[in-house]
């Protein structure tokens, strides 16, 4: 009897650690197959499941039946499951959370109880659209024809031969009675279409041509369009200074790939990067593209999805969630800026797009192209390990120069801008070109402190101080969004005077129209780009000259291409070096390095003036000497003597709740468990702390950490693994595991 059940293996979007069976009904055993959704009872409610398969039918009793099949096609591949299953074992994260992320927001369904006791069904809103189409009927009565208004709409409708019912209306205003009149004479027909909310519907682009490569480019392309003639997996490091022409070998790379009947998937690590890409790609290719990033709307993002599963789309471009995407017969995957931690999620499923891509790329046996001016010290690593075919770009495009760099020392000086960087921008205002001036923390001022008490204004429910926004009149966190009016009083002794520290973006756009007051000064940051299209809108200005001087935070400093740009200025160079963080000297000179590289692109040198507290760190002097081999060579002896990737692998763990005491005790008790495990298990994994988070207070949740450091990877996941399997843990406390952190904080 057993034989003829129709069983399914089912994961649940939920965090568990296993998969489940469900019984399939007669009704549904043709639909319920591998790839799709079912609606399927869970305790008392109703879920969206994600089917796996089928499953043996042997020693499985009182299974419980799915309710119905959710879709018509399936949503994933077998190659994409596999991808999915890789990926929730190496961050050991449940199979269904990750499916879950691999697919559009919105689309799962389930049940919960209403007021009155009775189920009520919730659904995501994004389905697909649909519109009315009106055509021309194929034989129209001569006698029968209407006048007015409808006779003007029925003219366009001939002319157009099929037009929507959304143009009709942009036409004609209300139009719906005399569309009504037109199918009842029989002189027009209505369809119902799907139709694709569409990301570049207000955008026009110029078409450009392939450029001429130099040599390193040439060279470059040649060994990339090798392994896609072979169509084998290949893994590169495209290392070229900034400047040096890695879009153009992306682009020809790609349209090398798209001859044989490949597709392509580009991951940037900015939405603010994307735009511009995005205009170069549109310019070369045309159609065919599709993008995946948060500044879509959930319905353009599924639109986009659907484009991509329906094989409308050749090329993929988009942030670290679109290594997901469901892109078929991929021949390339480039990874941008492969150094940018932002390719790493912070929550949830804790992936890193540029490692899953080579992930990705082996599965698929495509080419995998990391490009960037500043790589990470572990993918330079492996590229010397042999694990990365180097490609290298050493020199800027037509020969061009690496912009002069001068460093100023700004000890004892009370100035935000110092002399040196006021006489650059005047100098460069003056003779019509553009600049740059970038400076790595937002708001007017770091934050505000008491004259009475001499404290400063923190905020109650983190471990930080609020940062002074002068335009909003309020003193915000930006961890958790905190805000009281400012200046305000100081909350320890009720002192009204409240001085001003510490130097931001808006404070630094303040100081340069003081200084230059007829200047166009842009600010750019997370305060001015949270709109949609904004940072379309901001780039743009620099693009047609319509703005003088970019002031902004990291977002400025890399992947944008403004010939016009001939001074940079860097304030406050050192401000990521403080941070509790092995790879601040890194992130520090990368920083650096890319936003010195944005000036002289175009034809005119480009100068740098970075204002430092202290010049001399070797991050900040290698970055103004353009020294990426004596930085290299020495962080990683850094590394090497440290014990720190790439010569250990890390695992993080956060442990957060709202009573301290809990929260200790729960860490502690973590730590003990891990201690034991590693002596049963006999692995060689270094087990720190539990200590206090950097920033022990956030959102009003305290929190300590624990990391550990394995000399292998296979060690270090075998000691996880037991302790997700024999781990107990406080209901008030939630415990995450990090594979591979990023941010220490």
């Amino acid at each position: 009897m057993t034989d003829k059940l129709h069983i399914i293996e089912v994961a649940i979007p939920l965090y568990l650690e296993k998969t489940f069976h469900y019984l399939v009904p007669e009704r549904l055993q043709q639909v319920a197959i591998t790839g799709r959704r079912a609606l399927v009872p869970f305790g008392n409610r109703k879920l969206t499941g994600y089917i796996l398969g089928k499953a043996a039918a042997s020693a499985l009793t009182g299974l419980k039946e799915i309710v119905e099949v959710l879709d018509s096609e399936p949503l994933w591949t077998a190659v994409e499951l596999e991808f999915y299953r890789w990926t929730a074992s190496y961050y050991q994260h449940p199979l269904g959370e990750v499916i879950r992320t691999a697919l559009p927001a919105g689309i799962n369904i389930q049940t919960r109880k209403g007021a009155t006791g009775q189920q009520e069904i919730m659904t995501g809103g994004k389905t697909a659209l649909r519109e009315k189409f009106y055509l021309p009927a194929q034989t129209e009565p001569p006698h029968r024809q209407p006048g007015g208004k409808a006779l003007e709409i029925l003219a366009v409708i001939r002319d157009a031969g099929t037009i929507s019912a959304g143009e009709l209306r942009k036409r004609f205003g209300t139009c719906s009675p005399q569309l009504k009149r037109l199918v009842e004479l029989g002189l027009c027909t209505a369809v119902e279409r799907e139709i694709y909310r569409d990301p570049f519907k207000n955008i026009t682009v110029k078409r450009d041509e392939p450029r001429f490569l130099h040599s390193h480019q040439k060279a470059a392309l040649d060994a990339i369009a090798v392994t896609l003639d072979e169509g084998l997996f290949a893994p590169f490091l495209l290392y070229g200074v900034t400047g040096s022409g890695k879009t153009e070998v992306y682009l020809q790379a790609i349209a090398h790939a798209l001859e044989l009947g490949k597709n392509a998937l580009v991951l940037v690590p900015e939405i603010a990067l994307t735009p511009q890409l995005t205009g170069r790609f549109q310019a070369r290719f045309g159609g065919g593209i599709a993008i995946l990033h948060s500044g879509l709307s959930d319905g353009e993002r599924y639109d986009e999805w659907r484009r991509i599963r329906r094989g409308l789309a050749q090329i993929v471009i988009g942030a670290r969630s679109a290594i997901f995407a469901p892109l078929d017969k991929i021949g390339i995957i480039i990874v941008d800026e492969e150094h940018e931690a932002s390719f790493k999620q912070s929550d949830g499923l804790r992936y890193n797009a540029r490692d899953l891509a080579l992930v990705r790329g082996r599965m698929e046996g495509a080419a995998v192209v990391l490009g960037s001016a500043t790589p990470s010290v572990t993918t330079i690593h492996a590229a010397e390990q042999g694990r990365l075919t180097l490609l290298e770009l050493p020199e800027r495009v037509e020969g061009r120069p690496m912009p002069q760099v001068e460093l100023v020392a700004m000890k004892g000086s009370k100035e935000t801008i110092s002399a040196a960087l006021s006489t650059s921008l005047a100098e460069t205002y003056a003779q019509g070109r553009q600049a740059i001036v970038f400076l790595n923390r937002r708001g007017f001022a770091t934050f505000l402190v008491c004259a009475d008490c001499a404290k400063p204004l923190t905020c109650p429910n983190c471990s930080v101080t609020l940062t002074y926004h002068r335009q909003r009149g309020q003193s915000l966190c930006h961890y958790c969004d905190y805000a009281v009016p400012a200046p305000g009083t100081c909350p320890s002794c009720g002192g009204t005077t409240l001085s001003e520290l510490g130097a931001g973006t808006e404070k630094l756009e303040h100081d340069l129209k003081e200084l230059l007051p007829t200047a166009r000064v842009l600010r750019m940051d997370s305060d001015t780009t949270s709109g949609k299209g904004s940072h379309e809108r901001l780039l743009s200005r620099m693009n047609d000259g319509s703005a003088d001087i970019l002031v902004g935070t990291q977002m400025i400093a890399k992947g944008h291409d403004f010939p016009e740009v001939t001074l940079v200025g860097v304030v406050n160079a050192e401000a990521s070096l403080g941070m509790p963080d092995f790879r601040a000297a890194e992130r520090t000179f990368q920083l650096l390095s890319q936003v010195i590289g944005r000036a002289g692109r175009g034809e005119i040198p480009g100068r740098v003036v970075v204002q430092a507290l202290d010049t001399e760190h070797y991050a900040i002097r290698a970055a103004a000497e353009h020294d990426a081999t004596g930085f290299y060579r020495e962080e990683l002896e850094f590394r090497r003597e440290a014990g720190y990737p790439p010569f250990a692998f890390l695992a993080a763990f956060s442990i957060s709740g709202l009573s301290e005491q809990t929260v200790s005790a729960q860490a502690d008790n973590t730590a003990r468990k891990l201690a034991q495990l590693k002596t049963e298990l006999k692995v060689r994994v270094e087990i720190l702390g539990p200590a206090p988070s950097p920033i022990y207070r956030l959102r009003n949740r305290y929190r300590r950490q624990i990391l550990l450091k394995g000399a292998n990877r296979a060690d270090l996941h075998r000691l996880l693994s037991s302790w997700r399997h024999q781990a107990t843990t406080v209901s008030t406390v939630r415990i995450s595991v990090d594979i591979d952190p990023v941010d220490m904080m």
